[in-house]
């Protein structure tokens, strides 16, 4: 019976469908375990095929090709004295299962089904998988090791069972999904399986962004008296070497390593980095464009890209008009020095004067607005376009989630593009986020120290500048009162008499609810963005383009 076990964790960053990529950099980890003197290595939650693959799973092909890379990757442990646990599909009777399978020798020697299949949220794995028995321990090292997957490890059930059949430590592979305070409740949930069931568990989690999701690893590990064994680095890729002994009560860990989570800001400034390089360089995209107004958006955007990918990769164009301000020009340039971008100006007048006179015939009698103005913003989108389709950058948008939410974006304008790396932020966060990088240098952000957004930018009221003198509070309520009744109707899905009864007026109320419910189609053609709350739009809140429902209150 061993009495000491080195536990390996490869904290990495699959790429959904890349079998042979991923493959190779589970054998890397596999050979650094080795060196290392680990006895068990685990991977993350369906790593051979990268979480979470969707609809791939109904491809035989995908299946097949899936399960030849899990033994391929078990394969590279042969000659090798370490036991690996590989989350992988697995098909067994003719049933999918997401599974972990141990592998010794270079063979699989053993399985385990994932029990509780989450069907909420971003995940519907009953859409796929088979679940499983309730699982007993692996015998590995001679040590009874119990592996709940991911959301085994959310109710008491399956923990349960391997407390009672026999389980000494637990490992726990996972492909848990980012959002804000999130950590805080991944270890909640950890320490109280700990207390039940009386067993140190060991917490792995992925990195990386795929498409909409972003993954921030911070995988740590809790002992059984409920104090904290370790913790991983947040948003980056590593191998967790941790050591254990055989105490009188049980696994304690010996390895002194605590590694400082990201800030309350901090993580969703990394998380929107690491969606955009990743959504970029998994799609085989390694520069982007975007347009440059002198506003707020577009500033943070420039920002972030530039942390992401690097200066040398980012091209702004300014797009003026007859409205846009001297400071807008100015501010834009001024944005673009700072970072160290690419920066043109691109008059979009003659453009927008030919489009407005060819129309003119089939708007003859009706007063200038809405349309004139969408006019300019579809011009500069399609002008964004052109350069991106030249260019070889994928264009990127700049819409943040207060305007998504109400619709104040002009779709086939400013809306285009392939990635919006803001979407899931409200207006009052984007502010509140240049400020803080302004003072802040984000770990493993490419961009420069110190001051990278205007002063005159943060502080200037935000504006279109699609019409004399706009003021985005011409036609939204002030920010900070929409951000908090949109905050009650997303986020809480709070009722109408709730929102007013926290002291907000009822017309205003009213008008943002219709505002929201409208605005759908719009959001069904947004491009992607990182998802930062329960609640983003595209993933985590899913309502009907065609909606009735209004609470009028009472």
């Amino acid at each position: 019976m061993a009495d000491k076990l080195r536990i390996a964790l490869a904290q990495l960053n699959p790429t959904v469908g890349a079998l042979s990529k991923n493959v190779e950099k589970g054998k890397a980890a596999i050979d650094d375990a080795v060196a290392a003197g680990a006895n068990i290595l685990m991977f993350p939650e369906l790593f051979p095929t990268g979480y979470f693959p969707e609809d791939l799973l109904f491809k035989p092909q995908f299946v097949k090709k899936a399960m030849e890379a899990a033994k391929e990757l078990a394969a590279h442990g042969r000659d090798k004295d370490i036991s690996l646990l590989i989350p992988s599909i697995w098909v067994d009777n003719f049933q999918l299962y997401n599974a972990v399978l141990l592998a010794e020798g270079g063979d699989i020697v053993d399985w385990r089904a994932k029990h509780d299949l989450p069907n909420d949220d971003v995940f519907y794995e009953k859409r796929y998988f088979t679940p499983g028995n309730l699982p007993g321990p692996f015998n590995i090292q001679n040590v009874r090791i119990g592996v709940p997957i991911c959301e085994d490890v959310w109710r008491r059930e399956v923990v349960e069972c391997l407390a009672e059949t026999g389980a000494e430590l637990l490992l726990c592979p996972n492909g848990s999904p980012y959002w804000r305070n999130k950590h805080d409740l991944r270890m909640n949930v950890v320490v109280e399986r700990v207390v039940e069931s009386g067993l140190p568990m060991l917490y792995l989690n992925q990195i990386g962004g795929q498409d909409e999701l972003i993954f921030d690893g911070a995988s740590f590990g809790v002992n059984a008296d409920r104090s904290l064994a370790f913790i991983g680095k947040s948003f980056e890729e590593e191998l967790i070497i941790t050591d254990w002994h055989r105490g009188e009560t049980g696994w304690v860990c010996d390895t002194d390593k605590v590694e400082p989570l990201a800030s309350n800001d901090g993580a969703p400034w990394r998380a929107c980095v690491l969606g955009l390089r990743d959504y970029l360089h998994k799609n085989h995209f390694q520069k982007v464009v975007l347009g440059l107004s002198g506003g707020i958006d577009s500033a943070i955007v420039a920002a972030i890209a530039v942390d992401a990918i690097g200066a040398e990769n980012v091209h702004c164009i300014m797009l003026p008009y007859k409205y846009t301000s001297e400071d807008s020009l100015k501010d834009a340039k001024d944005c673009a020095e700072a970072l160290g971008v690419r920066y043109d100006v691109v008059a979009i007048g003659d453009a927008v004067e030919a489009a407005t006179d060819a129309l003119a015939p089939l708007f003859e009698g009706l007063k200038p607005g809405l349309a004139e103005e969408n006019l300019q913003s579809r011009m500069r989108g399609t002008y964004l376009m052109g350069v991106s389709n030249k260019l070889g950058s994928m264009l990127i948008t700049t819409g943040n989630k207060s305007e998504m939410a109400v619709g104040y974006a002009t779709i086939y304008g400013d809306m285009n593009g392939g990635f919006n790396p803001i979407k899931d932020l409200y207006k009052m966060q984007v502010y509140h986020l240049a400020d803080w990088r302004n003072h802040n240098m984000p770990k493993n952000c490419l961009g420069p120290e110190g001051r990278v957004i205007p002063q005159s930018i943060i502080e200037k009221a935000p504006s279109a500048e699609l019409a004399p003198d706009q003021k985005d509070q011409d036609s939204l309520p002030p920010y900070p009162v929409l951000d908090a009744i949109l905050e009650g109707f997303v986020e809480g899905e709070k009722s109408f008499d709730e929102i007013v009864g926290e002291g907000h007026d009822p017309e205003v109320v009213a008008k943002v609810q219709k505002l929201l419910y409208i605005a759908e189609y719009k959001r069904r053609q947004a491009a992607p963005g990182p998802k930062l709350t329960q609640k983003a739009f595209g993933l985590g809140r899913k309502y009907p383009i065609t909606n009735g429902f209004r609470d009028e209150g009472n």
